[in-house]
């Protein structure tokens, strides 16, 4: 079995369809002499004449016409396997669940507009949203997420990865903060405030702490909160002060507008730009 030729089973296909080797040999292309080779090794390979002379033409065995239509579908069934997968899809009827994984920041800005345009496209397709509790890539590689949607870091090498944007921090603080109370608003201020962070890892530390130490200053950091919503809920009873990605603003806009209590500020130190990608495993390249 291990040295099985399944080049023969076509052979055997045609054979047992045409009952003519010299009709095989001219659907195959081959010579007749290659035909009647190799009518002689699936004879050999099926212990049975398989085609036998009656007068001028040639007529099946019992045993080959019990396996002519079971060959014939095997032999569909093995060209349909290896031939090149037609790349095209009908989302208008591609029916499959797709698991995403993302933030509760990149769902309450995106979420929305997302569903209704994957649905729009697909109206079969499901959607199950699961929360990010870290960037770990083996749910990707076993299949348990299809897409994953967040900063673009260091994964599995064979993760494939596209830049969705870049996004940057912008600070919050109440109205009437102390902190807008000069005008500009200096890096030693900024640093004097009590900070409210969100991080989903309960860190203390983020790129803001680093951009202040690169200037000599350091900031006290009194409460983490999982999500940015809680972040600007305890800014805006409190007189501690918060950065969030400027991709929230269109969620804060509303809010904003009707009087929120809340002041969005440029913070007085740069941070480096986060990139917002998808990323997913290469089995779904179909897709």
């Amino acid at each position: 079995m291990e040295n099985l030729d399944l080049n023969l089973l076509t052979a055997l296909d045609v054979l047992l369809d045409e009952a003519s080797v010299t009709g095989a040999a001219r659907r195959l292309g081959l010579s007749t002499s290659a035909m009647s080779r190799t009518l002689t090794r699936l004879r050999s390979v099926t212990n049975d004449p398989l085609l036998v002379r009656a007068g001028r033409h040639l007529v099946p065995t019992p045993y080959a016409t019990d396996i002519r239509e079971h060959v014939h579908t095997l032999t569909r069934d093995v060209q349909a396997v290896l031939r090149p997968r037609h790349r095209g899809l009908d989302l208008k009827t591609l029916e499959r669940t797709f698991v995403l994984r993302a933030n509760e920041g990149f769902l309450s800005i995106a979420s929305a507009p997302l569903v209704a345009a994957i649905l729009n496209e697909a109206p079969q397709v499901r959607l199950r949203f699961v929360s990010k509790t870290d960037k770990d890539a083996l749910p990707l590689r076993e299949g348990r997420i299809d897409l994953e949607i967040g900063v673009r870091g260091v994964s599995a090498p064979e993760i494939r990865s596209r830049l969705l944007f870049r996004d940057t921090f912008i600070g919050v603080a109440r109205i009437g903060h102390s902190l807008f109370a000069d005008g500009d608003i200096s890096i030693a201020r900024y640093a004097a405030c009590r900070h409210v962070v969100a991080s989903r890892r309960g860190t203390f530390r983020g790129p803001v702490d680093d951009a202040l130490e690169q200037l000599g200053y350091q900031r006290t950091v009194s409460v983490v909160v999982p999500g940015f919503p809680d972040a600007l809920e305890i800014v805006r009873q409190s007189d501690m002060v918060t950065h969030v990605p400027r991709s929230c603003l269109a969620n804060l806009a509303h809010d904003l507008a009707r009087g929120s209590n809340l002041r969005l500020f440029e913070l007085p130190v740069k941070t480096s730009e986060i990139a917002i990608a998808s990323m997913w495993h290469p089995r779904l390249r179909t897709y």
